[in-house]
């Protein structure tokens, strides 16, 4: 029972991080005792954490792309470099032909270039994959800024606050921004309704993991949309983006079932307007930080 419930909290977290237990509690049907005695174990083990992040339009970064890395030799150095890189959000050790994947976040192409330029540059890198995001159809910390939304010093200290640790009450916020509760409530609810920022969960995903997360790459014909809605209706569908390079349509999946994840990679393959279809697993995530300072 727990791992049904562990994920479709953690469905419901990824859409509002800071979802009151009474809400979650009635989105899943379940007891308020039971939804948050969930909710702190999976905080408290590291397992989830709630993190806030503003826009990548906002910040500049128009150009997002997936990279996968293919390595000649250890790879320890590289990951060290793309880790602490603040255009380089995620990284992910995979399994099959590439060793890691990695998401870059730039201003433009031009700015896109000269990061991969950087890690070619490494001897240990053999040869990079790269997808450029055309449209991003669901994803946690993806771009939804609309423009228009301005922010002053007060807003950005709340926004740092809320990186670390995105379910902060507002009687916290409050006491280190020296505003009283009322007023940070409706300062952090103006950035979100101007799509400033945003508050997820992340799941941290490793070898002991009781999750499974598999990458895919879509090759499509002509009806891609229809792809594109089977793909959003999975449950366990946790990132997607038509992209421009190796593949038409990227996705992520994850799910605690194994076995459903199974299931929706069979049924993609029997799709129309699939004509064909790349997997992998995502081994350990290295990196998972969109939650850059502002």
């Amino acid at each position: 029972m727990a791992t049904s419930i562990d994920d479709e909290l953690i469905a419901a977290l990824q859409e509002d991080g800071r979802a009151s237990y009474q809400a979650l509690a009635e989105r899943l049907g379940a007891p308020r005792a039971v939804v948050s005695a969930r909710v702190r174990e999976l905080l408290d083990s590291g397992a989830v954490r709630i993190v806030a992040a503003a826009d990548p339009a906002f910040l500049g970064e128009s150009c997002l792309a997936h990279v996968a890395i293919t390595g000649s030799g250890e790879l320890g150095a590289v990951i060290e470099e793309l880790r602490a890189r603040d255009d380089i959000p995620l990284v992910s050790a995979i399994s099959g032909s590439q060793d890691l994947v990695v998401e870059v976040r730039a201003a433009d192409h031009a700015a896109l270039f000269e990061v991969l330029a950087h890690v070619r540059a490494f001897p240990e890198v053999a040869r990079l994959r790269t997808a450029v995001y055309t449209d991003v159809l669901r994803g946690s910390f993806i771009s939804d800024y609309g423009g228009g939304g301005r922010i002053d010093q007060i807003d950005s200290e709340l926004v740092e606050l809320l990186r670390h640790d995105g379910r902060t009450s507002y009687r916290d916020l409050a006491r280190q921004v020296r505003l009283s509760p009322t007023a940070v409530r409706s300062r952090v609810r103006r950035m979100l309704e101007d799509r400033i920022l945003r508050i997820s969960a992340v799941v941290t995903h490793s070898a002991q993991a009781r999750r499974v997360k598999v990458g895919v790459g879509l090759h499509l014909g002509g009806d891609d949309r229809s792809v594109a809605q089977r793909l959003m209706g999975y449950p366990e569908t946790e990132f997607a983006a038509f992209s421009v390079g190796p593949f038409d349509l990227i996705a992520t999946l994850a799910s605690s079932v194994p076995a459903d994840v199974f299931a929706r990679l069979d049924d993609l393959k029997g799709l129309a307007g699939v004509t064909g279809m790349e997997t992998w697993f995502h081994l350990q995530t290295l990196k998972e930080d969109y939650s850059r300072a502002i």
